[in-house]
Formats: structure tokens, sequence, C-alpha cells
């Protein structure tokens, strides 16, 4: 067996699926540097994660052969990054990588010097070269080669990448937009997305299909401000079709985390916490906005495959699930009719495989993808025939070989998660969901907070690392707002604004505003990027941006609010040029934008009315409304955190409603049909 290499040591589920490979691994740190400085070699740099399908794919073909690991170990110095660990090691190289070759992807093939500059960049290469794709042991000797014999050409490249990454980041325009600015940009991306409209399967574009629930997001509140139907049409025709297709996981429960098919039929399999938790987001707003249960029951779904694989026993919630299983994509997924059968007999295994698309010919290879493409009948019906018998081939699934499950614990994907949690623990009036919201903040404050009170990114087996990055407070403290919003325990709010506090201290940029990728404590990398872009989750600085307006007019902090025009100021320009890039940025711009309502409960959670107006408020969809709860248990740290409320008193020793709009202030109102009117006025 081959003896391990310098990733051994580590925690990462990704650099230890390469500790017993060929290649003489480092990961990324001094020891590697230093070591292709004395020996002047390049630097070999991957970046990949533990679910990436072809990942694994270049691991079999080139990272476990002896006759690339023999180039590399003898002509380069490589180091392998989990871009989970390191999305700030991972956002630099990548954002080189599409400026070099105009695409990106993972895995990541970066060669550079050894002070980090890089002068080569790709994605996926075959060891060899074929059918016009050049091979890695091509492109691995040209570049040996070169190094040797014009080591100063390549020295100049990489100056030359290094000075496109400088300006790039200079070039950002300050830029304040005017009120019919914000208007034509708001109505621009609308048309966009109109006219990427998948009439037929709903989502955007041709194949592949992503989800981005963040833009689904903008569009319900878009709707909500002009009530114009296209939005909403266009967000409930793409989750219902998702949910049909085989994008999500029938037998299990979950989604994936994109289709390669127009139809959302055949998925990349793997499945990723941070998809899950916005998808369920967004179904549950459709519910409220609809009342429809079957968006609800497919968020109980989502949350439920949480809590059941990817929630850890100390309660903080895994990354993901790989899409291989014994060496084959999907192969944990798919069925053929005589194994459904085998499972549920004759009758009952015909029924379900003529509902679920379960055919002899098979929809991938062989074998068949559960899905429900073309079939009429809604969830709830559809569920009280089949809902045994699907978890009758769940638990005979059980006993399969599973999917690799990446077991670390990232701070930034968990508060996505808290926030799904508390959402639905409010709209759907379930405990189980807000005990592990709760479970979950527990266990990032007991292991991923430092002693001095800095937040950490990545936890696994006891071990705690690396400085957390903007999207770890971004939306960790977007999981607490809503956690408030849902328990009103005021604790959550103080640690909100805590975190918010040492966001703007490490992360914030005092000269022209914006927020750095990474905190001023951290290691020094070739340049400092802000990151704006809503990829495949939104970015921090977008996060962060409604966060700052959430919490201004939560706690009455007028300097927050002032920071997310600072943010709308240093951003405009560069949102102007492309804004279906930036739509969960522009949800916070429509936040402010609208006439957003504050409201006040004063009363105890025991009284009636207070029950019942928390209840109106937690079953309408309200994405510009913020609420507190003035009791008696919170009313000391509460007044502390919100000043305003102490003059805020009961009424006649009734559960009071103070509603504020618009920078106006309504009159207290303790009459249950007056406060839903005014609510929904």
């Amino acid at each position: 067996m081959t003896e391990a290499n310098k990733l051994i040591n580590e925690k990462s589920p990704y650099l230890l699926q390469h500790a017993y490979n060929p290649v003489n691994w480092y990961p990324w740190g001094e020891e590697a540097f230093k070591k292709a400085e004395e020996e002047d070699k390049p630097i070999f740099l991957s970046i990949g994660y533990s679910t990436c399908h072809w990942c694994h794919v270049m691991e079999r073909e080139s990272f476990e052969d002896e006759e690339v690991a023999q180039v590399l170990n003898d002509n380069f110095i490589s180091i392998k990054v989990d871009r989970e660990e390191r999305p700030d090691v991972d956002n630099i190289y990548m954002t080189v990588c599409q400026a070099l070759t105009g695409r990106g992807g993972w895995p990541l093939t970066i060669v550079m010097t050894p002070d980090k500059r890089p002068f080569f960049a790709g994605t996926y290469f075959p060891k060899k070269s074929k059918r016009g794709h050049s091979g890695l042991l091509c492109i691995l000797n040209r570049i040996q080669s070169a190094w040797k014999s014009n080591k100063a050409s390549l020295l100049e490249s990489s100056e030359e990448v290094i000075s496109v990454l400088r300006q790039a980041d200079e070039r950002r325009s300050t830029e304040e937009l005017s009120v019919q600015e914000i208007h034509d940009l708001i109505e621009k991306i609308f048309q966009d997305f109109k006219d990427l409209f998948d009439e037929k399967y709903g989502g955007f574009r041709t194949a592949p299909k992503f989800p981005t629930p963040h833009n689904l997001m903008f569009l319900l509140r878009y709707w909500k401000l002009t009530t114009d139907h296209d939005a909403l049409h266009m967000v409930q025709k793409t989750l219902d079709y998702m949910y049909r297709g085989g994008i999500y996981d029938h037998i299990g429960y979950g989604f994936s985390r994109y289709s390669t098919d127009r139809q959302w039929l055949v998925p990349h399999f793997e499945k990723m916490l941070y998809d899950n938790a916005l998808l369920a987001i967004v179904y549950l707003e459709l519910y409220q906005i609809t009342n429809k249960k079957d968006y609800a029951k497919i968020a109980r779904e989502i949350l439920d495959y949480v809590l059941r694989d990817m929630t850890s026993p100390q309660g903080g919630f895994y990354s993901a699930e790989d899409a291989d299983s014994e060496g084959e994509e999907g192969k944990f997924y798919v069925w053929t009719p005589q194994e459904v059968k085998d499972v549920l007999g004759e009758k009952d295994g015909s029924e379900f495989c003529e509902l679920y698309d379960i055919t002899p010919e098979g929809n991938f290879g062989e074998k068949s993808i559960p899905n429900l493409i073309g079939v009429k009948k809604g969830k709830i019906e559809i569920d009280k025939k089949f809902a045994n018998l699907r978890q009758r081939l769940f638990e005979v699934r059980e006993d399969r070989v599973h999917p690799h499950k990446d077991d670390k614990i990232l701070t930034s994907w968990n508060g996505l998660m808290i926030a799904a949690m508390s959402i639905a623990s409010r709209v759907l009036d379930d405990k189980k969901y807000l005990q592990a919201a709760e479970g979950a903040i527990d266990f990032i404050d007991n292991n991923l907070i430092r002693e001095d009170g800095r937040l950490l990114a990545r936890y696994r087996e006891e071990d705690a690392a690396y400085l957390g990055y903007v999207d770890d407070y971004a939306f960790l403290i977007w999981g607490l707002i809503e956690l408030y919003e849902t328990n009103y325990k005021a604790k959550y709010l103080s640690m909100a604004l805590k975190l918010n506090q040492d966001l703007l201290e490490y992360f914030w940029d005092e000269e022209e505003g914006g927020l750095y990728f990474y905190g001023k404590d951290s290691e020094e990398l070739l340049v400092r990027p802000k990151e704006i872009y809503d990829g495949a989750t939104p970015s921090g600085n977008s996060v962060a941006t409604l966060n700052f307006l959430r919490l201004s007019k939560l706690m009455g902090k007028e300097e927050l609010m002032e920071k997310a025009e600072e943010q709308f100021k240093f951003f405009g320009g560069q949102i102007k040029k492309n804004p279906t890039a930036y739509t969960y940025f522009l949800s916070a711009l429509l936040f402010m934008q609208s006439k957003g309502k504050e409201v006040v409960i004063v009363g105890e959670e025991d009284q009636v009315n207070t029950k019942k107006m928390l209840t109106t408020i937690k079953k309408k969809f309200s994405p510009f409304t913020v609420t507190l709860l003035n009791n008696k248990v919170e009313k000391d740290e509460l007044a502390n955190l919100a000043p305003f409320v102490s003059d805020q008193k009961q009424i006649k020793g009734k559960p009071t409603a103070y509603i504020c709009e618009d920078f106006t202030c309504q009159a207290p109102i303790t009459d249950l049909q007056k406060f839903t009117k005014r609510l929904n006025s």
C-alpha cells in the first residue's frame, strides 16, 4: 500500500481522500511554499471538495496514477485545498481561472510560482490528451520544460495575471443609485427573468439547470411589492417542476445540486446543505403565499432529511453527501422495476413503477431515477396511497452502500440551515425545527467561537479551525435573526448584534466601504477581494446588507441603515452591469425601498390574543416586516438592545401591538381584527 502523504494529519474529508495518493501532496501552508522556493519548483495547486464527482474522476485517472505522480513529485510541489475550508483561496484562484479561460468549476487546477503567483489555470483534465482536450501529462511536461528553459516568460505572465486581478478590483465604480435607477434596475432584472424563463419546465435558461433559490426569493419579493402575477407564476412553476423531477429524492427526500437536463430529471446527485436550506425557505414562502399544503409538505421532507441524515449528535449540520457510491454516480438512488417489485410485490410494485417512471428501458443507463414528471396529481393526494410504499423502499435502500458523507460542520452553511429551521418552526408551528435551530446555535457557541469571541469556519472531530470568513458571519447572523423572530428570546438578537459588530470590525473597509472576503487578522493572500456575486449561495456582502437593514429596524440603529446605504453606493456601479448576478443584494434593495413595517407586540405568550397576533404574523408572507415581542421575561434584555420598547406598554392589561411604517407610527392596537387589517394594509 502507498505510504500516506502530508494530508494524513488533516481533518478535511476531501484532503483525507487524497492522503494515500502516490502524489506527494501538501496542505496549503508555509512548509509547501518554503520547499518550492528552496527547490525552485512551480506549485501544482488542486482545489476541490469531497462530494465533487469530477474531482473523484480526476483522482482516479491521474492522482492515483504512478506515472502522473512521478511527474508531479519530480518537478512540482503539489498542494491540495478543500474549497469549503478555504473559500478565500478558492475565490482568488477561481477568479484567475475565469479570467484566463472564460470558465470555472471544480476540480480547479492552478500552476503558480513559489510565491503563489499563478500562470496557468484550468479545471478537469484527463490523464492523456483526447478528443481535442489537452491531457494533464502533456500540460505538466510543457510547463516543466518551460520552467527550465524560459522561466522569465512564465514569471512575466504571472505578473500580468496579478495585474489583471488587482485592476479588476480597483475598477469597481462607486456609484450612488438614484430612485429612478433603482426602479429601472429592478424592472430590468424582472424582465430578464421573464426572457430567460422556461415556460415548459420552469427554471431559467437551458441545461444544466441550477435551483439558485435566491433568484426565486427575489421574484417573490418583487411580487409582494408589485402584485405582478408573472413573478409568482415563474416561482411556482419552477418549484413544481423541480419537485416532480429526479433532482428531488422521492424516496429519501432532499434536493440534489443541479439538473443536467432541461426537465429536472437527471441530477448531479450530490446533496449540499446550502441548497436544501435555501430551497426549504422558498417552499415555505410559497406555502405562506398560496396556502397550498403540497409546498409545506415538501419543505418538511427537506428538513426531515436533514434531521435524519445531516445532523450530528452534538447538533451541528453536516455539509454534503456525495454523488457516487461504489464508484458509480447515482447508483444509490436508481431502481429497476424488478427491484421495486421484489420489495412491494407485483401489484403495488407495478403501480409504483408506473407512477414514478421506473421502466425496463430506464432513464439513467439501464435503471431509473424515480420522478413525477408529467404526473398531474398533487403531492398530498399521491402520499395518501404511496407514502407507505415509499417508506418500504427507503428501508430497503438504507441497506445499500451509501454515498460518502462530508461530515465537517461549516459555520456559514449552518447559518443558512438555522434560518431554514427557524422559519419552518414558525410557519409550520412545529417545535422540532426550533429545537434543531437552537441546538445548532448551541453547537456553534460551544465549538466554533474562540475564547476571544472570534468566529471560526470549520469543525470536525473535535477540531475547530480557520478564522471565519464574511459568509460565516453574515449567514450566521441571518440565522440568528430568523431564530429570534421565531422564539423571541432576546439572547439571540444580542448574539446577532455582537457578531455584526465583529463583522464590521474584521471585514469592513473604512476607506471605501464594502466587506472584504477574509478578515484583517487572516492570512494575507494575493488580493483581498470584496465578493458581491450571488452564485450557488448569496454572497456575504448581500446577506450582510439585508442583515444591516433588519437589525437597524429591529433595534432602531440608524448607523446600520447607513452601512446598508454605503453598501448600495459602493456596489451600485457593479450591479448595474449584470443585475441578475446579484439577486439577493437586490432583495436587500427591495427591503430598503419597501414601506416595511416594524411591529412590537407587548404581551405575555400565554395570553390568547398575544398568541393570535403572533400567529397572524408568522403565517403571513411578510418579507419587509420585522417583529419584536416585549414580555416580562425578555423586557430588560430587549430594552437594552432596543431602548424604544421601554415606552411601549400594554393598554388596560391587554396584549397591545405597536405598528410603525415608513417612519410613521400608528396608534397602539388591542383589537385582533384591527391588528390583522392593519398588518395586511
